[in-house]
């Protein structure tokens, strides 16, 4: 094949490549949020959305870390859960699945960001392994200096300390 066929780069070129394509592929990558009934609560940090098609949708809530059912303030967290979404109509923004195949999201009731309530509520903690930009630390420290929820424990223990000791 004659070399007029083969793309000629200048230098600085080959790094354009992806960053068209990743400017083709990024509206692909952005799903649409989740929207429907929360048929389930697992815990204080999972559910189970219904959409219109009436497909399940299992989320893990992105970014805050509840205690295990069998950890102290376990069930506490799940009512917490439960009060805000059992039954109602959410939003949830996907940002990621994890190992376990559940979607990773924020979920919003109506104006309430519930992620956010949980924490401020004192029934998870934030779980700053997967919170990088801090969204939840305000709600983390408030909820912890006038010892909230399982800040009423002399010391919590987070959820990931407890799992590894399992």
């Amino acid at each position: 094949m004659p070399s007029h066929f083969w793309p000629v780069y200048a230098p600085g070129m080959k790094h354009l490549l992806p960053l068209v394509l990743l400017l083709i592929a990024s509206p692909l990558l952005a799903a649409d949020p989740i929207t429907g009934r929360v048929v389930g609560v697992a815990d204080g940090d999972t559910l189970t959305v219904l959409d219109a098609s009436k497909t399940r949708h299992k989320v893990r809530l992105h970014g805050i870390d509840a205690p295990e059912k069998s950890q102290a303030f376990g069930t506490k967290a799940k009512e917490a859960l439960a009060a805000l979404v059992f039954q109602k109509d959410v939003s949830v923004i996907v940002v990621g699945t994890d190992r376990y195949g559940r979607q990773v999201g924020k979920v919003r009731q109506g104006g309430t960001d519930v992620n956010t309530a949980l924490v401020r509520a004192g029934y998870a903690w934030r779980y700053s392994t997967y919170d990088k930009k801090g969204e939840y630390t305000a709600a983390h420290n408030e909820a912890k200096a006038v010892k909230r929820g399982l800040w009423a424990d002399p010391a919590p223990t987070p959820p990931w300390e407890f799992r590894r000791k399992k």
